[in-house]
């Protein structure tokens, strides 16, 4: 920032942006966060209380009249009940996921994420899925039949084991869960899991040993309350948690990636016949969402479930409705994700899944910044010094944008004793020392608004680089060096924000305050300040990114000060220079 004026514009539309996501926090914070919580079973785990329902409500009846292969409407199926976690769940450890499936139901309802915890360097880890009231989400699945024979995920399944391990070599874990029938139906629900991977495949495969012909379809559903976040005092401030979207997500081809909030969800409800796409709940760095198969027609939908006095928020996926004639068997495939939000890699599961990472409007500039970082993470190794590099790209794009502003600034301030004496000659006839003013610059061929043009063109570039810090779960504790060990986190002990104050402080004695009103020039002398205590509470890889665009801008600025003041010409002349 090399200009007074940029200065102010700057403070006013970072606290302006400041004020309106507080403003949003305060008076439209997420919808259905739970008032209390539940007490604990006689087992001694979470006890999650069952829905006021009807005992009909109990088993979702499928749509008999729909039997020609497109989505069915399906009811709301009931939640989980009180009778969860009665049986031992079966726990699945693979190299990046500890999973738990309850085999009522056969739902995931606990996973953890081995290679992220939630502090550095502590050993807990991030927990996705849970059935703690306070933090409730799990993922479930089951199926629906017009007679009834048919188990939803409330049905009781049995397994051969309680445990599951990937072993040292072993590239795929294969847990299946039966359920059988007096009628002779029999549905075996299996989950594969493989190394490397947060994709856990689930087939629910029909196996039709009565003696009539069997109808029906699959629905898979996340459902979750809102997680609690402090919005207190400075360590609510500095949660960048508080500042990513938490909500409902969808993709179709038609429409690409859609958001739901949870304060849309009755307002908005979603209800779409969707083949290619995928459901999906979001919160900062992670997520989960159901991938049907890419040639399925569903039906995606959308609904609250009031359990305790708490709001749960539920996404589902229905298949098409098949049929299965005596002795025949169907499969309802489908690919549930539970883990980071990998750019990376995402696209290559689902069309669109990558979008989950939200960059909201500056999507445009934040998803090009954040594949730049990448390249530079892979020739570096360091993400800190990936953001240093992006600063030179940066610098180097605009470098004749801001080298004619910096020419033009050196040139207001060679021209200072002329403004003094036009001052002492006009006195306070501001008009005639305006016009004098202006006959000078353009006589002299300065432009004084020169500086604000690079200023406004690098203030997307900083808020896209703010929401890649905020959003990525690459950059999520990274470290830098030195006292500099999460980029995403502010700096523990104010150096680089101290820093960047410095480099302000130097700016402005080579800025020209040629022609400020009195007040704003009292008030350029703040700035620095200003922007100390503002940058304190930012991500440390932000601050970094700005003190060293600052330092630069600073070193590019006093060599053509000299250079002009020494009346020198600078190395990359104007035109008609």
């Amino acid at each position: 920032m090399n200009n007074p004026r940029t200065f102010l514009l700057v403070a006013l539309f970072a606290l302006t942006y400041l004020i309106y996501s507080q403003w949003q926090l305060d008076y439209n914070p997420p919808a259905g966060v739970p008032a209390t919580v539940a007490t604990t079973s006689d087992t001694g785990k979470p006890a999650v209380a069952a829905p006021a329902a009807t005992a009909s409500a109990d088993v979702p009846q499928i749509n008999a009249g729909d039997t020609g292969g497109t989505a069915a409407s399906v009811p709301l199926p009931p939640t989980l009940t009180d009778a969860a976690s009665r049986v031992e769940p079966i726990v699945v450890t693979t190299d990046l996921l500890r999973v738990e499936i309850d085999l009522h139901g056969g739902n995931v309802v606990s996973a953890e994420l081995l290679a992220y915890p939630v502090e550095p360097k502590q050993p807990q880890r991030v927990r996705l899925f849970d059935t703690d009231p306070a933090s409730f989400f799990i993922a479930q699945s089951g199926l629906l039949s017009a007679d009834g024979a048919a188990p939803n995920h409330n049905a009781e399944f049995t397994a051969s084991s309680h445990a599951y391990s990937l072993a040292d070599g072993q590239t795929r874990l294969e847990v299946p869960l039966t359920w059988q029938d007096a009628s002779g139906i029999r549905v075996t629900k299996t989950y594969v899991f493989a190394r490397g991977s947060y994709v856990i495949e689930q087939n629910q495969q029909v196996d039709n040993a009565s003696a009539k012909e069997w109808t029906g379809q699959a629905y898979r559903q996340l459902q979750r309350v809102p997680l609690v976040l402090d919005h207190s005092g400075i360590k609510g401030y500095t949660n960048t948690a508080r500042y990513s979207f938490m909500g409902a997500a969808w993709y179709s081809p038609e429409e690409k990636f859609q958001k739901l909030a949870f304060d849309k969800f009755s307002k908005e409800p979603l209800k779409k016949d969707v083949t290619g796409g995928w459901v999906a709940l979001l919160q900062h760095y992670f997520f989960a969402a159901w991938i049907p198969p890419a040639d399925e027609k569903d039906q995606f939908q959308s609904d609250e479930v009031s359990v305790a006095g708490a709001t749960r928020y539920l996404v589902r996926s229905a298949s098409p409705v098949l049929k299965v004639a005596p002795g025949a068997q169907q499969s309802f495939p489908a690919r549930l994700y539970v883990g980071p939000k990998l750019q990376s890699t995402l696209d290559d599961l689902a069309p669109g899944l990558a979008k989950t990472a939200d960059y909201g409007i500056f999507t445009v500039i934040s998803e090009p910044l954040h594949w730049l970082l990448s390249m530079y993470h892979r020739l570096t190794g360091n993400w800190g010094f990936a953001i240093i590099l992006l600063v030179l790209t940066i610098k180097a794009v605009f470098f004749k944008l801001s080298e004619a502003q910096y020419r033009s600034m050196a040139r207001m301030r060679k021209m200072q004793p002329r403004v003094a004496a036009l001052k002492e000659r006009y006195g306070d006839d501001r008009q005639k020392m305006n016009q004098a003013m202006l006959e000078l610059y353009q006589k002299e061929k300065i432009n004084p608004l020169g500086g604000c043009l690079p200023m406004l063109v690098q203030i997307p570039v900083f808020l896209g680089l703010y929401w890649v810090l905020l959003e990525s779960v690459e950059l999520r504790q990274a470290p830098f060096m030195l006292w500099i060990h999460n980029l995403t986190a502010p700096d523990p002990y104010y150096v680089l924000p101290i820093l960047n104050a410095a480099t302000m402080l130097a700016t402005q004695m080579l800025t020209p305050m040629t022609g400020m009103d009195p007040l704003q020039a009292k008030m350029m002398k703040f700035m620095p300040l200003i922007f100390s205590v503002l940058f304190a509470f930012f991500p440390a890889g932000l601050v970094l990114y700005w003190t060293v665009n600052g330092a630069l801008g600073l070193l590019q600025q006093w060599i053509i000060t000299r250079r002009i003041e020494s009346g020198e010409k600078t190395l990359v002349p104007a035109k008609g220079k």
